[in-house]
C-alpha cells in the first residue's frame, strides 16, 4: 500500500516467531495474520511501557511528598555564608 511514512522491516527471528504464536493463542481471531499479531504486540507494549512510566512517577512524587519538609531547620539561615567563609576568593 502507497505511503509516506517509514517502513520499517522485521525479520521472523525465532525470539519474534514465539512472541507472534503467543500473540495468536491471546487473539485468536487473528491468528491468520501475523501482520496484525504484531500491531497487537506493538499496541500491548506501549501501553505496558507508559503504565511502567506513571507507575514510576507517581512512586517519585509519593517519595518526594512523604519526605518534604524532613529537613527543615537543618540549617541555619547563615549555613552558606558560613560554609563560604573558608573558600578563597
Amino acid at each position: 500500500m502507497p505511503t509516506t511514512r517509514p517502513r520499517i522491516v522485521i525479520t521472523e527471528t525465532d525470539d519474534v516467531a514465539r512472541a507472534l504464536d503467543d500473540a495468536a493463542r491471546r487473539w485468536p481471531d487473528e491468528r491468520g495474520n501475523r501482520r496484525k499479531l504484531l500491531l497487537r504486540l506493538v499496541e500491548e507494549g506501549h501501553r505496558a511501557v507508559s503504565a511502567q512510566d506513571e507507575s514510576a512517577t507517581a512512586q517519585r512524587r509519593d517519595a518526594i511528598a512523604r519526605t518534604s519538609g524532613s529537613l527543615t531547620g537543618a540549617y541555619g539561615a547563615d549555613y552558606l555564608k558560613d560554609l563560604r567563609a573558608d573558600w578563597p576568593e
